[in-house]
């Protein structure tokens, strides 16, 4: 069911500090900042030639990864992110399974302009997955 990897999301404290280690230490060519309020967060992604990994920070106090950064004020992974060819028939099979699907069950657009969903990550041994339909 999931395809490749398609990022690595690390929520940082200071996104434009976390953008300049990826450019300036380790060579990474970064994205500019963008915003996705419907996900409460700001982030940027750093570009390499097997995935992506995804720098967020929220946006206020309401969102997601607020109370995640308060838990971890250094920061930390959050999430990994595959894709699937049919986010729906994934989302089915996943709760048949009883899998828990985060939110309202319905697909929101992602960072990269397509649905995505996310799933509990009691239901996968601790980590937070995030599917996104290629």
């Amino acid at each position: 069911m999931i395809g490749r990897l398609n990022h690595i999301a690390i929520v940082v404290p200071d996104l434009v500090a976390a953008a300049d280690i990826y450019k300036a230490s380790l060579g990474a060519v970064v994205s500019e900042v963008n915003v996705l309020p419907e996900h409460g967060v700001r982030l940027i992604f750093v570009e390499l030639p097997n995935c992506k990994i995804e720098l967020l920070h929220p946006i206020d106090n309401t969102s997601p990864v607020f109370s995640f950064l308060e838990k971890n004020p250094s920061g930390g992974m959050h999430h990994l992110c595959y894709e699937v060819e049919d986010l729906y028939a994934s989302m089915k099979r996943l709760k048949m399974d009883g899998a828990r699907v985060l939110g309202d069950g319905r697909p929101k657009i992602g960072a990269h302009g397509k649905p995505v969903v996310f799933l509990h990550p009691k239901d996968f041994l601790g980590t937070l997955i995030e599917l996104e339909q290629v």
